[in-house]
């Protein structure tokens, strides 16, 4: 007998070819037919998951919203999934697919006592393998999936392997998750006559994408089915009852990967909105590891209403069309706005934390402007830092006010740098200086002024037609005449080959998604180095003639020469960052892109031609692919082989490629906007101006270190989160009152990671989340002095594991990812 489970659904987008309100209006429309239908047919399920729509609902139409509730209870209407939403399962941090769990698992069982075990992600763009791990720890069991709809490297079923050998059963949909409508039955009739005797499965259906749902007259023809069914049963059914009926799940295949790649192109679109959302992510998590800090030590009282409306914020921005970038224009700049108001919000916050956190500092001696730095990471954080100040008064004397840094009364490798204002005034100053910042904790320096005559300008020329920059550690030769670097060695070894970081300009189409390929192989042009005079003119420069390769700052703590290139009708200046000390090369691009149908890559041809290609994913990092294929990652790259490495860590990309040794950045796409593939019909209309994609100035950082292999796969995850959730600087002039806290927490020997620290969710209690960056086992010790606590911990590779500290009883003790019970 074959047995299927009929999953009645309508697949929502909030937003896409549509705005947040009419996604709203479809939500209400849909889930009141819905629970019409399941008070009049008997033993019709309707099953909806994303508390993005019930919340909606919740407010718009409360009466219905209680209808809901009590079909829930009596088994008619099933809560599925149970996540915020259904985000982008690639370019998240491990830590937000936490926060969509944690979200929906506290909403769904407030609201309606339920706690699914199934998760769901039906539209999402490719799964990250470090996602098992997570829904595992979460209480998830089985997971459905659709994308990639045609992944050959595992069956429909199979047991899905993560991280640290955790594992569910993972079961990919076959043939959509919805029907058009009237259509149901010919759908199902379609599974039946495929499925084996003997075999049950799933058949989902209802009307989407836009909403709709069930209809009476899909009911209506699955009723007579029923009826008439003879060698099969057809059941109204739910995710989980059907997990629990399977048998044998022991026996299925086993499959440990990503399940990847679907839809390259999203790698990279919308690069506006990639970058805000690394930005808010960065920013949030920063920011509660301040506040956790300052609250408790009992400074701030902890603002957990803000806090949860900014990660609302994170959380819908990371909806799988809007992330990945398949938008239309007008709900792309509401994305924005959207994370805006996250941004906002930690701004304000983070700004109260930091001045609680200053409390106790020393007032200012005679002549010091102070400088505080705040480490949120439980380690100490090497690298250069800069803060703006303002002098005490306006300096119209010949003589140039030159800002001094010092540390506890010994002076430090510093240097004045041009300043964001362009006021033609000694008045307000910039200081850069090299520091290693001490562990959770306020960092204070003092800034002295002395005074020298003249502007000084960097005598570092080109000699021969290169500027070669040279300390006991790093060799960078940058080439004068094409403004590319052609040498860049660490310890004595060379790492890459000539024209490193020349911009790439790939040929592309309209298609946001890029459904039709796997990678972008044409180079159809090169950035290259402007004459001076197109290069003086595009800098804004009018009384010289500026040379397009220059030396723009030179002092104690490093060297900064700006590159100005072009192609067509775009233009990129690169700001190579050359450390006094240390082999980390900053490479900065600010590009003016206008171009259509073309994709921009960074290329860094490496000379480990035969190395693997790695990068950072949810919790760990995975294999990327070697062949030219577009491959996701997060915050990092890297490139391994023998006995050496070099990473490269971002601000806010995710798309890369890798071949023969050559590292291709993933910067900008200049697609239409959601320009869907449909059979062979022009993929835009060709009778009138289109917006198209990234268009525009955008800004991008990249850090490049070479090395040892063992050191850099060390260091390369907590240097990749101090650049992107940096140490808070400002210069700010203390009270004296109050006293002066130690550092709050550290974590004592090994590389463990913290993932967040926080208020938990219902509670008094905070939670710190660790997790094993490496994929080695390793012990390290959680010491927070303040309260007496000094707790060993052994994680294994990759794992993840969460503790509740309870401030007042001065304990730290490992619960559940969720923060529901013990583990």
């Amino acid at each position: 007998m074959k047995k299927l489970h009929l999953i009645s659904n309508a697949h929502l987008d909030p937003v896409w070819q549509w705005e947040w309100e009419e996604g709203a209006a479809a939500a209400v429309s849909t889930f009141r037919a819905a629970a019409d239908f399941c008070e009049e047919f008997e033993g019709y399920v309707f099953n909806h998951n994303e508390v993005i729509l019930y919340k909606w609902v919740e407010e718009y139409e409360p009466a219905l919203f209680k209808r809901i509730q009590r079909l829930v209870q009596e088994g008619k209407w099933h809560i599925m999934g149970g996540w915020f939403l259904q985000p982008d399962c690639n370019m998240p941090s491990g830590e937000s697919f936490v926060r969509q769990i944690l979200l929906g698992r506290t909403y769904f069982r407030e609201k309606f006592n339920v706690t699914p075990t199934t998760a769901i992600n039906f539209d999402s763009f490719g799964h990250s393998m470090g996602l098992v791990q997570i829904m595992q720890q979460a209480g998830y069991d089985s997971y459905i999936f659709m994308r990639p709809d045609d992944f050959a490297k595992a069956p429909q079923q199979f047991r899905w392997r993560g991280f640290n050998g955790s594992e569910l059963v993972a079961h990919r949909i076959v043939g959509g998750y919805n029907t058009l409508m009237g259509e149901a039955h010919l759908k199902i009739e379609n599974v039946l006559e495929n499925l084996p005797d003997g075999a049950q499965t799933m058949a989902f259906w209802g009307v989407g994408n836009h909403g709709g749902g069930p209809s009476r007259q899909d009911l209506h023809k699955l009723r007579e089915m029923m009826d008439r069914a003879d060698g099969y049963e057809l059941v109204h059914s739910v995710p989980e009852r059907y997990f629990q009926e399977i048998k044998d799940t022991a026996s299925l295949p086993v499959y440990e990967g990503d399940l990847n790649p679907r839809f390259v192109g999203c790698y990279t679109s919308m690069a506006r909105v990639k970058q805000k959302h690394r930005q808010l992510e960065n920013e949030l998590f920063l920011t509660e590891k301040m506040l956790s800090a300052a609250a408790a030590q009992g400074m701030v009282a902890y603002p957990a209403a803000e806090l949860h409306e900014a990660v609302c914020d994170l959380m819908t921005a990371q909806f799988h069309d809007i992330l990945p970038g398949t938008l239309v224009q007008p709900a792309e700049e509401a994305s924005i706005r959207l994370m805006d108001h996250g941004l906002e919000i930690a701004a304000r916050l983070k700004a109260r934390a930091f001045f609680a956190l200053a409390s106790g500092q020393p007032k200012a001696g005679h002549k010091e402007y102070p400088i505080l730095v705040y480490n949120p990471h439980p380690y100490p954080v090497q690298g250069i830092f800069e803060c703006e100040f303002m002098l005490e008064d306006q300096n119209w004397k010949e003589e140039i006010s030159v800002p001094v840094v010092y540390r506890q009364g010994e002076r430090i490798p510093c240097q004045p740098e041009k300043e964001l204002s362009n006021l033609s005034l000694d008045w307000r100053k910039r200081v850069v200086f090299r520091a290693e910042l001490a562990p959770s904790s306020m960092n204070r320096f003092d800034c002295r002024i002395e005074r020298k005559m003249g502007e000084p300008e960097p005598d570092r020329k080109p000699d021969h037609g290169r500027i070669r920059f040279a300390t006991d550690e790093l060799t960078v030769i940058i080439n004068a005449a094409t403004g590319l670097i052609d040498e860049y060695a660490a310890g004595g070894v060379s790492y890459l080959k000539p024209d490193a970081f020349c911009p790439l300009v790939m040929l592309d189409n309209e298609d946001p998604w890029r459904m039709d390929a796997l990678s972008f192989p044409t180079v159809v042009g090169k950035f290259a180095l402007m004459d001076p005079g197109a290069g003086t003119d595009f800098s804004g420069v009018k009384d010289r003639l500026l040379p397009s390769v220059r030396v723009v700052e030179d002092g104690e703590a490093r060297t900064v020469v700006e590159s100005v290139l072009s192609y067509g009708n775009s233009f990129i200046c690169l700001t190579y960052k050359l450390p006094k000390k240390g082999t980390e090369l900053e490479v900065g691009v600010r590009v003016y892109w206008n171009e259509k149908d073309k994709m921009l890559k960074l290329s860094i041809p490496t000379l480990l031609e035969g190395g693997r290609y790695i990068g950072q994913t949810a919790f760990g990092f995975r294999p990327l692919p070697d062949n030219g294929d577009e491959a996701v990652a997060q915050k990092w790259v890297a490139v391994e082989e023998g006995a050496h490495a070099i990473t490269c860590i971002n601000d806010g990309i995710y798309g890369s490629d890798f071949h023969k040794g050559e590292i291709r950045l993933s910067l900008l796409r200049g697609s239409a906007y959601c320009a869907h593939p449909i059979h062979d019909r022009p993929l835009v209309p060709q009778d009138r101006f289109l917006p198209r994609l990234d268009q525009g100035e955008r800004q991008y950082t990249f850090w490049l270190n070479g090395g040892d292999k063992a050191t850099r796969q060390a260091a390369v995850d907590r240097e990749a989160t101090g650049h992107n959730e940096k140490p808070y600087a400002l210069s700010f002039f203390p009270s004296g009152d109050g006293e002066q806290p130690d550092s709050f927490m550290t974590l004592e020997q090994g590389t463990i990671q913290l993932s967040a620290f926080k208020r938990e969710q219902s509670g008094e209690g905070f939670v710190i989340r660790l997790f094993e960056p490496t994929g080695r086992e390793q012990a390290s010790t959680v010491c927070i002095p303040s309260l007496g606590i000094r707790e060993a911990v052994v994680l294994g590779g990759f794992e993840i594991r969460t503790y509740r500290l309870d401030v007042h009883a001065r304990t730290l003790q490992a619960i559940k990812l969720c923060e529901d019970g013990r583990p």
